[in-house]
């Protein structure tokens, strides 16, 4: 076992996990099993770091005096222009020995709670990719630049960068291959295997397989229940060959195969999606809109022919099974895939070496075939289009049940809202190409079953509960609920418009009046308007509507209100995964950001 370099109390320089920024922080423990030490930053910010990613200050204060006078050696051009004006080869040894003082004044008082050393990478403001020495001296031109110019090379990278020579010292070098492309030189980056992190490891992983469907199943059959309250849980279960038909199964595959054909309708733009880690701009068609608009007329047509609607309630159970088993076919199927492509095409979160893990976070970023980009297509077609069409068919089914010549108001208040959300997904399609889901997860078992099992059959569980469960509402309640929903729809919209157009164009004039702070990736961060009020006002948004959503159903039963109660969860998660994400990426920026912006999600309270 090595033995341990840094004694605790010591103040050395430690790079910022997932960067190439160097602060001053000071040892606190050294863990022998997993061979991390613990360091703490100057903002009080604590991590677990490798050996190779920490540094004695000393190193530094050498690397940097070696890379001037080197500079100043290779001041004079191989090949000088006539018309250039040489320096003096000689100069007297009190002006060397001023020179001298003066460099070591410099470097004595350098502020190492300051960057030492940044590799500008896929910065998309900038025409050429350097690698600089000192990026506060850049400012002021005395750093030294090295331009590639080169369509395709090989180069040296290292995590400690000097001018003359790209390799670090004492360590090995890393050979990755640049790309020139549109004036910017990318690396391509190998994928390491990283340790499980999201869901309790791979015994979290493995529980949430089963647990899903499971819920999804007790949910359904608790609605189906004359009293679906608490005390009459669990569900009576049914034989297992009731949970199974196989003109249900026909019927989804159906279904997805007609979302995949509108899909690659050569319809709507295309636009590019944002610069991934490798270095690529992945294309996607925007045309989700355009196949909402034709399974409209499609179930127009259906209905005019006097088909039966009502069926989706009959056989909903059965419908969700096969769903199940087609996503759980689907996940093997992209699990298997990923085998076969580049490691800088994988997950950040899917290459743990873990099968349960990876098969269910997703090992492929954005598997595709030839064009068709699987990830994307089920993010929103097959699932939330699927959701829109299982309310319209409880819809009928409750006219059918309960004897009724027009849907009740509380039905007709949850189809509206629940459309109404869904039209403004679709609408604003290219909306999504930012996202956590398209930008880092993984496409596998756990976005796979969500987009076409649990959006479509969880989320519409208040029409399903109304069905057989009516609850009569008055106007002056209705009303209250529908500004509820309003409220709720204009923070969220607001919220992510403000959002996408500042990612679009954070120099337009309209967004002027915004406050920002600069971060180490040459991005910054909104802290005004509705992101100043908190951090995730979108989520916000999103919780009102969900809570607008179950109060039709009345408090007879929890039951409606499973939604908002598994939202909120899903979203506190959710923000946990996005504070890890944006830490990692920001660093320090991320901090002041917290503590201009204190609330998470709800104002004065979290």
């Amino acid at each position: 076992m090595p033995a341990k370099t840094f004694p605790d109390g010591e103040i050395v320089m430690g790079r910022w996990p997932g960067g190439h920024l160097y602060y001053e922080v000071q040892v606190t423990s050294y863990n022998k099993n997993t061979q991390l030490y613990t360091v703490k930053y100057k903002d009080g910010t604590e991590l677990s770091l490798k050996e190779n990613d920490i540094k004695p200050i000393s190193y530094f204060k050498r690397k940097r005096s070696s890379s001037r006078s080197n500079s100043r050696q290779r001041s004079r051009s191989r090949s000088r222009s006539p018309a250039r004006t040489q320096t003096p080869k000689h100069s007297n040894s009190r002006d060397r020995e001023s020179r001298k003082q003066v460099e070591n004044e410099e470097v004595q008082n350098e502020d190492l709670s300051k960057p030492v050393y940044q590799v500008q990478e896929n910065y998309t403001n900038n025409k050429n990719t350097y690698v600089t020495d000192y990026p506060d001296e850049k400012e002021k031109n005395k750093s030294i630049y090295r331009r590639f110019e080169h369509k395709t090379c090989k180069e040296v990278v290292t995590d400690q960068l000097d001018p003359c020579n790209l390799q670090a010292k004492g360590e090995e070098a890393k050979f990755v291959h640049l790309d020139a492309k549109d004036g910017h030189l990318y690396v391509k980056k190998q994928v390491v295997q990283i340790q499980e992190q999201g869901f309790g490891t791979r015994v979290g992983a493995a529980f949430m397989i089963f647990l899903l469907p499971a819920t999804l199943i007790l949910l359904l059959l608790m609605c189906e229940q004359k009293d679906p309250s608490i005390l009459s849980f669990p569900p009576q279960i049914p034989a297992l060959q009731t949970l199974w038909n196989g003109t249900a199964l026909g019927i989804f595959v159906l279904w997805f195969l007609f979302q995949a054909l509108l899909y690659l309708l050569p319809i709507g733009k295309v636009v590019d999606g944002v610069l991934l880690a490798n270095g690529k701009t992945l294309k996607y068609r925007i045309n989700a809109f355009y196949a909402f608009l034709m399974c409209a007329m499609a179930v127009g047509v259906a209905l005019y022919k006097e088909l039966n609607l009502s069926y989706i309630h009959d056989y909903l159970r059965q419908l969700a099974v096969s769903a199940m088993i087609f996503a759980f076919v689907f996940s093997i199927y992209l699990y298997v895939r990923s085998w076969r492509v580049p490691a800088d095409e994988l997950a950040p979160e899917g290459n743990s070496g873990s099968f349960v893990y990876d098969f269910f976070i997703g090992r492929e970023l954005n598997p595709r075939i030839r064009n068709f980009d699987l990830k994307y297509f089920c993010e929103l077609r097959p699932g939330l289009i699927g959701w829109v069409v299982i309310n319209l068919g409880l819809l009928f089914a409750e006219m059918k049940v309960q004897n009724r010549d027009v849907p009740s108001l509380a039905m007709i208040l949850v189809n509206s809202f629940q459309l109404l959300y869904v039209l403004d997904a679709l609408w604003n399609e290219a909306a999504i190409l930012t996202t956590m889901d398209i930008v880092h997860e993984g496409f596998g078992y756990m976005l796979a079953f969500g987009n076409l099992v649990w959006v479509p059959f969880v989320y519409s569980l208040q029409a399903f509960y109304l069905v057989n469960h009516p609850n009569e509402l008055s106007w002056p309640l209705a009303l209250a609920i529908i500004a509820l929903n309003t409220v709720g729809y204009i923070i969220f919209r607001a919220a992510n418009s403000q959002k996408n157009a500042f990612r679009r164009d954070p120099h337009d004039p309209k967004l002027a009046h915004l406050k920002t702070i600069p971060t180490a990736t040459g991005k910054s961060l909104i802290v005004s308007g509705w992101w100043g009020i908190v951090r995730h006002p979108n989520y916000l948004g999103d919780l009102i509507m969900a809570l607008a959503w179950s109060l039709p159903c009345g408090f007879n039963h929890i039951l409606p209100y499973f939604y908002i109660i598994y939202f909120t969860c899903l979203l506190i998660h959710r923000e946990a995964r996005d504070e890890h994400q944006c830490r990692k990426k920001y660093g320090v920026a991320w901090n002041k950001y917290r503590q201009l912006v204190p609330y998470r999600i709800v104002p004065y309270i979290y």
